[in-house]
């Protein structure tokens, strides 16, 4: 099958897209497509591929399903388009990293000409920040609606060939669904960080805020001579 996805990904991804899930998988998507409204647009589903090839990844963070509000998803996990406001689970990453390293994001302009943080997380990206969400679309207003289609399997598949073929990744576990899949991570050559999920459910209870999840993956990237993130 010819997907339109980053080169690097799709060599290494090949035999995936030939296996016949991958194939009903991608007739239930464009039929979804064609029927309802869903997000993100069409040829951002692969942004994080695009966006961030194989050989660059060197952080990997989990999400779940795409948001599926009107504007918001852009194919990156917890990333929303410049100028759209800021979910809840955002708003919290946001402020574990100006807690952790000081960092705050750009201010930008929303519709209205109002001052706000851009939410767009292409600068991680653009990095080596690998934005994966384990379900890469979604119907409109219907969260996990794809779920359970494919989906899963191909990115179990891509966290598999992350893990076997990069080195010193950090992977970023955030809640119950991400942390089970530490056991398709190769922990002897790779850091797994994990903590609850960054949304105010479980923020709120504990154990996001202090994790200090930026500055651990900064202090292994430096140590094993590669760049750390600009958050």
């Amino acid at each position: 099958m010819d997907v339109q996805i980053e080169n690097s990904w799709k060599t290494a991804l090949k035999e995936e897209f030939e296996k016949n899930y991958f194939a009903e998988l991608t007739e239930f998507v464009r039929s979804e497509y064609r029927t309802h409204t869903c997000y993100p647009p069409g040829n951002e589903i692969f942004n994080a591929f695009n966006l961030c090839p194989l050989d660059k990844v060197k952080v990997v963070i989990l999400g779940q399903d795409p948001y599926h509000g009107r504007g918001q998803a852009e194919g990156l996990c917890f990333s929303v388009k410049t100028g759209v406001a800021l979910p809840p689970s955002l708003v919290n990453i946001f402020k574990e990293v100006k807690a952790d390293i000081g960092t705050v994001p750009q201010v930008v302009k929303d519709a209205q000409g109002l001052a706000m943080y851009d939410g767009s997380l292409r600068r991680w990206a653009e990095q080596g920040v690998f934005l994966l969400n384990t379900c890469l679309s979604v119907r409109e207003h219907e969260a996990f609606s794809h779920s359970r289609r494919g989906w899963e399997t191909f990115t179990d598949a891509v966290i598999r060939k992350v893990s076997e073929e990069r080195d010193h990744v950090v992977f970023m576990l955030w809640g119950g669904p991400a942390r089970s899949k530490k056991k398709i991570i190769d922990t002897a050559k790779h850091l797994v960080l994990e903590s609850v999920h960054p949304s105010p459910l479980s923020a709120n209870r504990g154990g996001w805020f202090g994790n200090h999840h930026f500055s651990k993956c900064n202090e292994w990237l430096a140590s094993h001579e590669l760049t750390p993130i600009v958050w």
